[in-house]
């Protein structure tokens, strides 16, 4: 592809209640906040002629199009198109992806893309989808809750409680080790907010007492799980805390200046009963589509959408762990519903850099079966 990406920063992530560290912003002020970053880095994210927002609760403060009021929050000139996208838990990557087929297309010159979720104004499920609860579908289409389908996912695959306490563990590690370093080094400071505030250093003893945590989140579900009853094993160590965050991207088809080539870009859909897995699809199509291998990959951010999916990847797939969410993961940091694509392609920037790095893969799963996934190659390696 012809689609660079100048720069992609992102904020901390903030606990998802009143006293949280991002909590007194709105949306669009994180939104500004990333805007103003790109500026301050040297880069002039008001010539570009789109802004693309990925948001999941597109309710209350995050309604009324809020691609639309970051714009105008921040400033940008009149012209520039601004629209927002739910795609789930993947809508920030999803955005990136409509970025890059703007400027590969010649529809822009420069786009700035990314995602945005403040689940302390916008709880999860605000907006109340009739579809949540809507008898119509079938039992394999009808909605069921992440945490629940990930528990029945974990029983199906038999991915164990010890499994699950160690990834958590070294999600909060590297998280704690991270900081600080050039692993952070595109995640900017506001409100105050410095560090991932949902962050909780914990050790193995500690994670083996927890008590499975979702149980009675399946109750009103039970028609839609067809009375299957669910050993339910993921406690609130194996789930991303709910949180608030951002990420944006600057991509251009210029090549000056860049940190990244967008290599490859796949959206998937996946088995609505199987839920998590859709990032699967999405990482072996766009490994297919770059003519790529995991083992070309030099630094790989694996969304943890709960403990499950990560041990799965480890376990099922041909990778070196050491390669694989080396600053951390969701698990640790937390889940900004829509924004977590676009924060962690920022922090695969980070963690090629701090390498010395080629190719890097971002995959991001969402509920019901969404999957998306990104090749980049870093451009210092790139000859020019």
């Amino acid at each position: 592809m012809t689609a660079w990406i100048h720069d992609a920063v992102r904020t901390p992530r903030g606990k998802a209640r009143p006293d949280g560290g991002l909590a007194g912003l709105k949306p669009q002020a994180l939104i500004a906040g990333l805007i103003d970053a790109l500026q301050a880095r040297g880069h002039d994210p008001r010539a570009a002629e789109a802004l693309i927002v990925g948001c999941v609760g597109q309710v209350g403060a995050q309604g009324g199009n809020i691609a639309l009021v970051s714009k105008l929050h921040a400033g940008l000139p009149d012209e520039t198109a601004a629209w927002s996208v739910n795609n789930y838990c993947v809508s920030g990557l999803t955005a990136i992806g409509q970025a890059a087929d703007m400027v590969e297309t010649g529809r822009a010159r420069v786009v700035l893309a990314g995602g945005v979720e403040m689940m302390s104004r916008v709880p999860f499920m605000a907006d109340r989808a009739d579809y949540y609860a809507d008898p119509d579908f079938t039992p394999r289409a009808r909605y069921v809750p992440v945490a629940v389908a990930a528990d029945r996912l974990a029983e199906d695959i038999g991915v164990t409680r010890e499994e699950m306490d160690r990834a958590a563990l070294v999600s909060q590690t590297r998280t704690a080790e991270a900081e600080g370093g050039p692993l952070v080094a595109s995640r900017i400071t506001l409100a105050g907010l410095e560090a991932e505030e949902c962050a909780r250093p914990t050790t193995i003893e500690k994670l083996q007492r927890l008590e499975p945590a979702f149980a009675e989140m399946a109750v009103p579900y039970a028609e839609a799980l067809e009375g299957r009853k669910i050993d339910h094993r993921h406690t609130i160590a194996h789930a991303p805390p709910m949180s608030d965050g951002a990420g944006l991207a600057l991509v251009s088809s210029d090549a000056r200046g860049a940190r990244a080539r967008i290599v490859a870009h796949v959206e998937v859909g996946g088995d609505p009963a199987a839920s998590l897995t859709a990032g699967f699809t999405a990482m072996d199509r766009v490994l297919e589509r770059a003519g790529l291998s995991l083992a070309d990959m030099d630094r790989i951010e694996f969304m943890e959408a709960f403990a499950v999916t990560i041990v799965k990847f480890l376990r099922e797939r041909a990778v070196d762990p050491d390669r694989v969410n080396v600053g951390g993961g969701h698990l640790a940091k937390g889940h900004p519903m829509g924004a977590t694509g676009a924060i962690l392609l920022s922090s695969l920037l980070d963690a090629l850099d701090a390498c010395d790095g080629r190719y890097g893969l971002v995959v991001a799963a969402g509920a019901q079966g969404v999957g998306s996934a990104m090749v980049v190659e870093r451009l210092a390696t790139v000859a020019r």
